[in-house]
């Protein structure tokens, strides 16, 4: 897609919201805060409006092998995407459910990001899922498209980090192969706060967590998948404590686009769980070095039970899964 085309879409991405469902969100959300009597989870008064029809379309099992899948553009239920399938007070309530899962400072940028990538068409957008059912204590909402996979619990959708299933963002604003900067794309800032970390670390190091081999691959049934032995690059158990606690600080803002309770119960999760002096951390370089500026694009953060995958060449794709 040329760059010409590119903008264009971009310009009618907001043109199109209505279209796709984005409307009557301000609206819908003063009702919601008009009701101070209302204690269900945003999840949950989605799943108590939906009709038994809606039901039968929507929702899947708590045990459906597609609550682990994850891919950079997937729906759910590509037959049933929200505009179609959901009236308008539920159309805004599930982007506001969107918006609650992201930082505020974040939501309107990304917002642009999931608007922009449908391309202003109907069969680009996303799609929703429940898994399982208000009996299940790990009753989960989730949203799909282009670029975005995102997910919460439904009972309690706050301070349960990412419920042990992958997420996925991604984004080029305007060229598809994306210049050393990424200009306008809003993940960019992780890979600065990465390269930040990387630099703290003395010269031995940066030269252990280089690696020549290209990274791991995306396919869908695999992009995911944790080693048990053989990782590459720099050794956590290899640093000093304050560089591995530099690592999670580093983690923590690189995860600020998500609610903070979520930040914070992922980190909590790491630093409980002992995971640090297992994880891994590697930079790529040759083509996946964007113009050989040693700013590294793309990089990899894993260990038996987490991998967080950062491809900035082309573009930005970025997996996380953290085992809960």
């Amino acid at each position: 897609m040329n760059s010409m085309n590119r903008r264009n879409l971009i310009k009618t991405a907001g043109a199109s919201a209505a279209v796709l469902g984005i409307t009557g969100l301000d609206a819908f959300s003063g009702r919601l805060a008009a009701n101070e009597a209302e204690t269900d989870s945003l999840p949950m008064q989605l799943y108590k409006s939906m009709s038994n029809e809606q039901r039968h379309k929507i929702c899947l099992p708590a045990d459906h092998a597609k609550r682990q899948y994850v891919s950079n553009w997937w729906y759910i239920h590509p037959k049933d995407r929200i505009p179609g399938t959901f009236n308008d007070e539920q159309q805004a309530l599930i982007q506001n459910i969107f918006d609650s899962l992201h930082s505020p400072d974040y939501q309107a940028a990304v917002r642009q990001q999931v608007e922009t990538d449908q391309y202003g068409e109907l069969k680009n957008a996303p799609a929703v899922a429940f898994f399982g059912t208000p009996e299940d204590d790990d009753f989960e909402f989730l949203y799909t498209g282009h670029h975005v996979t995102r997910r919460c619990n439904v009972h309690e959708d706050r301070r349960q980090g990412f419920g042990g299933a992958p997420l996925f963002y991604g984004h080029f604003p305007d060229e598809f192969n994306e210049t050393k900067d990424h200009p306008g794309n809003p993940y960019w800032y992780q890979g600065k706060a990465f390269n930040q970390f990387v630099h703290a670390l003395d010269g031995r190091q940066q030269q252990r967590g280089l690696v020549s081999a290209a990274p791991r691959k995306e396919k869908p049934e695999t992009v995911v998948q944790k080693k048990t032995t053989g990782w590459e690059g720099l050794a956590c158990a290899d640093m000093s404590r304050d560089q591995q606690k530099l690592l999670i600080n580093t983690m923590g803002t690189m995860m600020a686009m998500f609610r903070k309770e979520d930040v914070q119960a992922t980190l909590a999760m790491i630093e409980q769980k002992g995971m640090v002096d297992q994880l891994h951390v590697s930079w790529y370089e040759g083509k996946f070095d964007i113009g050989s500026d040693k700013v590294w694009d793309t990089w990899q953060i894993e260990g038996p039970e987490l991998v967080w995958y950062f491809r900035g060449q082309p573009h930005i794709h970025s997996y996380f899964h953290l085992k809960s």
